[in-house]
């Protein structure tokens, strides 16, 4: 094991023991030392770091500095325990992914697909279809997290899930609604029936009764996008499974909003159901909807005796 493939490892596993998973980075990282290896650098500089991450010649800017990117904090790692080490300006390959516009679901489009699963032609496959769109909208928990859910993990007598091995390696249960338990206990129910003896303790199966994978759910998602006729707003605002997230969070400050709760005391509380270590990280997800800007018009006029 070359010295920098060493160092490659104590970093991943610094990084990791302070709560970051670092799947995609590591695996670009393991890719970088590959590359440094083969050129029998012993030492990152800035030449090196640009020359991978340019690579392939015909890569988009974009992929650039995402490739660039957890180098340079790797870069700044080794830089602390070797001076001769390079790290990549942050003004180099300044051309990354803009963020995508958040897509705001209507309850009614929200309705609709999950009204469209019933097309599928598995009648497993469009209840589990079914029964996670019908959850990320009520709950806001993360793709990721609803279809890595055992059975184990949900309460249905409780209405409570348990979601574990979540950002920053945490686990936090999440309330039900009644009516949101009462759906997932049919479709357990019409699970257990379909696939009596399921390979998997998942609680959302497939087809073949094993854990749905997200690259599958994303295809099948995009089917009921279509059925459903949800169309793209623009061409950085197109639907997609997390938006279901973001709406969650916009819904429930549009409902604050209607009850005259204090929505900043009761932030805090929101970032908690939708595991985030501070609200700061929750704001992300708050974008400003005609109807929540309408509701928040309405109180500061109400607050300052401003006529509308």
């Amino acid at each position: 094991m070359s010295a920098l493939r060493q160092s490659l490892a104590d970093y991943l596993a610094l990084r990791r023991e302070l709560g970051y998973k670092l799947d995609r980075a590591g695996r670009l990282l393991a890719q970088f030392v590959d590359f440094c290896d083969e050129l029998d650098a012993e030492v990152v500089t800035v030449d090196l770091a640009l020359a991978w991450a340019t690579m392939p010649e015909e890569c988009s800017p974009g992929w650039g500095a995402f490739r660039l990117c957890p180098v340079r904090c790797f870069a700044r790692y080794l830089h602390a325990l070797d001076p001769r080490t390079g790290v990549p300006p942050t003004s180099l390959l300044p051309g990354g992914y803009g963020r995508a516009v958040p897509y705001l679901y209507s309850s009614d489009q929200v309705a609709a697909m999950m009204a469209a699963a019933g097309w599928i032609r598995s009648a497993l496959r469009a209840a589990t279809m079914e029964a996670v769109v019908g959850l990320l909208s009520c709950t806001g928990v993360r793709i990721g997290e609803a279809l890595a859910l055992d059975r184990a993990d949900v309460d249905l007598a409780q209405g409570l899930l348990t979601v574990h091995n979540t950002k920053f390696n945490k686990t936090r249960e999440v309330p039900l609604h009644p009516t949101v338990a009462a759906h997932l206990a049919a479709y357990a129910t019409k699970r257990d029936t379909l696939t009596p003896r399921a390979a998997e303790p998942a609680f959302f199966v497939s087809a073949a009764g094993t854990r749905v994978r997200y690259d599958n759910f994303h295809l099948a998602f995009k089917g009921l996008v279509r059925r459903a006729g949800v169309e793209a707003r623009s061409e950085r605002c197109r639907p997609r499974p997390h938006d279901l997230r973001h709406t969650f969070a916009v819904n429930t400050l549009v409902h604050w909003q209607r009850e005259g709760t204090d929505v900043t005391a009761m932030l805090p509380s929101l970032s908690t159901y939708m595991g985030h270590v501070d609200p700061a990280a929750t704001y992300w997800y708050l974008t400003g909807s005609p109807e929540l800007l309408g509701l928040a018009a309405e109180r500061l006029e109400a607050a300052y005796g401003v006529e509308p």
